[in-house]
């Protein structure tokens, strides 16, 4: 076999490795990295780049290498679920940066922070006053998290003594032109309630590309490009239709209330003749839909 073979053999099989380790390891490894979740990601990374390019017949003592690692890294990670001492020995403790307003000078130099950092961190939460920081500390992560004092949080409903009905999040309903069965009943959504919603646009679920049901039960429909024009299209002869009939009702309105013949048949006229129009105009709207 070629050794360029090998090579593209070893790195399909190094991806294979480094997912299903990522999957083993869980989703703490893709959020916000503690100091030992750091160390774990570059060593993995530097591990399973070396397997493809080793060239030695021991080329998969890289891989030894890598299941010796993840199984200390669950090993640690267990044992930080059980003790505090482990995950404040592995992932250090969080550090309170401002208090009551004062920022806290040897906590700074404790995590090496400086004062422009600092103020980078609080506008990054959009807090550009020290004073209206009640606390504020530096996660493990390197996150720093403010609370601001009374008077400088938002208005919340409860404040306002204002009941809060239960919300849930907005759902996905049609993704591609094809339903999302699963999401629809976790919303409590029927097919014949979504069929009759996109009736009343003239569609159908696979002129859709995606839907989505909103907090509040609002439907928000996005169509395949090639059906945007013709929707437009029907939306204004629709509108039309609808403003030319609304015509119509106020000329017969005016025709029965008048008392001068001649103003009487003139208001007619321009009611029959609307009527014509929309009659021709009719059949175009049911060919568009």
């Amino acid at each position: 076999m070629q050794e360029w073979t090998i090579v593209a053999l070893r790195t399909l099989l190094a991806i294979v490795i480094l997912f299903v380790i990522t999957k083993i390891l869980g989703k703490r490894q893709v959020s916000q990295l503690s100091l030992f979740e750091y160390i774990t990601g570059i060593t993995i990374g530097n591990l399973a780049a070396s397997i493809p390019l080793e060239r030695e017949s021991s080329w998969y003592l890289g891989t030894v290498s890598l299941a010796v690692w993840v199984l200390t890294t669950l090993c640690i990670e267990f044992l930080q679920i059980k003790s505090k001492k482990v995950r404040d020995l592995s992932d250090g403790k969080t550090t309170v940066l401002i208090k009551d307003g004062k920022i806290l000078e040897d906590n700074l130099r404790k995590e090496r922070l400086t004062l422009d950092e600092l103020m980078e961190q609080l506008r990054s939460k959009n807090v550009f006053k020290v004073a209206d920081v009640e606390f504020a500390l530096m996660e493990t992560s390197g996150e720093v998290n403010v609370l601001l004092t009374k008077d400088k949080q938002p208005v919340t409903l409860k404040d306002l003594n204002m009941l809060q009905l239960p919300e849930k999040e907005p759902t996905a309903v049609i993704m591609d032109g094809q339903l999302m069965e699963q999401q629809m009943a976790y919303m409590g959504i029927t097919q014949q309630w979504l069929d009759a919603k996109l009736k009343e646009k003239s569609l159908t679920v696979k002129d859709v590309f995606f839907a989505q049901v909103g907090t509040q039960g609002e439907l928000y429909i996005d169509q395949y490009s090639d059906n945007v024009q013709q929707s437009k299209v029907q939306d204004t002869n629709q509108a039309v239709l609808t403003l030319l009939e609304q015509c119509t009702t106020e000329l017969q309105k005016l025709a029965s209330g008048s008392s001068e013949q001649q103003r009487k048949q003139l208001y007619e006229q321009c009611s029959q003749s609307l009527k014509e129009a929309i009659q021709e105009m009719k059949p175009v709207n049911t060919s568009n839909s």
